[in-house]
């Protein structure tokens, strides 16, 4: 890949319309407007440059060229490996192993996600900021999205917002959960005293999970259950803490009461992530394979 600039094209098919209501209705923020006019984008009809004033007529061909992208202070870039599911110019999307943080710390500044994709943008000339649209807990593996530019960044968030962006997860946890289908309604909150541990609490924020048991096994005399689980909101630990709050935690997951005799991370895999591409309108399901650690767990049979 060379280094180029992100641009937008379409076509006008109901004029008159202005400049400015035009590039509104195809989801371009106030903020990224003010980028492209200052910080060295352009704003073209038929490969002219015109103001946001321009009066459009049908068959108006609007290119939108966006400026470079300053890249994070302090964000070092790092050659790193993971496998890449899916990628475009406005995309990418890979697998991420357990055990790797999402984003850097203070304590932390190398050898997360956010430092790999640094290291392939500058390898691949790609000018742009690491947007990342899904992230992950340090010990979750699993499919990650990131978007390649501020504007499919805004509209992923945006999609994310108005719940359009499907999250399925699979998780082993203690016991035999008896109802094969059922959702988790509960809001979230912080555990006064800790930075990371999260409750259910009256006064925490919305949370919404859906769980369907795949299968009930036992291993070394123990039930577990292999469950598929839908995010319907993104609080943070949401999966763990509300499988916690029914008395079926997931193993290895000794934050939230689980235990850590069969893994030593909390059994917890970001499975298929499902969304209408912003750009192409392309419906994309994203699959990331089943880490082997959860493979030795499950019986065969349920990890297609």
């Amino acid at each position: 890949m060379t280094n180029h600039r992100i641009t937008l094209s379409f076509e006008i098919k109901e004029a008159p319309l202005l400049l400015r209501e035009a590039i509104k209705q195809y989801g371009i923020s106030k903020k990224a407007l003010t980028s492209i006019k200052y910080e060295g984008g352009k704003i073209l009809v038929n490969g002219e440059e015109k103001t946001v004033r321009h009066t459009l007529k049908n068959g108006d061909i609007v290119t939108i060229i966006f400026p470079d992208e300053k890249k994070s202070e302090g964000l070092i870039p790092q050659k790193g490996d993971f496998p890449i599911l899916f990628e475009d110019d406005h995309l990418l999307i890979f697998s991420k192993e357990a055990g790797l943080s999402t984003i850097p710390s203070r304590e932390h500044p190398r050898g997360t996600v956010a430092n790999f994709v640094a290291g392939y943008f500058a390898e691949s000339g790609i000018s742009s900021t690491v947007h990342i649209v899904t992230r992950l807990d340090k010990d979750t593996s699993g499919v990650i999205c990131v978007a390649k530019h501020r504007h499919a960044h805004h509209l992923l968030s945006e999609m994310q917002k108005a719940g359009t962006i499907s999250r399925d997860y699979e998780a082993i946890v203690h016991g035999f959960i008896k109802e094969d289908a059922f959702t988790i309604d509960a809001p979230i909150g912080r555990k006064d005293g800790s930075i990371i541990e999260r409750f259910i609490s009256p006064e925490g924020k919305h949370a919404k999970t859906s769980v369907q048991v795949l299968n009930r096994f036992h291993l070394e005399g123990e039930e577990l259950t292999h469950v598929r689980l839908r995010l319907h909101t993104g609080r943070t630990h949401q999966i763990r803490v509300h499988m916690m709050s029914i008395g079926h935690p997931l193993i290895g997951d000794d934050l939230y009461g689980g235990s850590l005799k069969f893994i030593q991370r909390q059994a917890l895999h970001a499975r298929e992530l499902k969304l209408i591409h912003p750009f192409s309108g392309e419906s994309l399901i994203i699959t990331s394979p089943f880490p082997q650690d959860m493979k030795n767990i499950i019986p065969s049979k349920t990890t297609k």
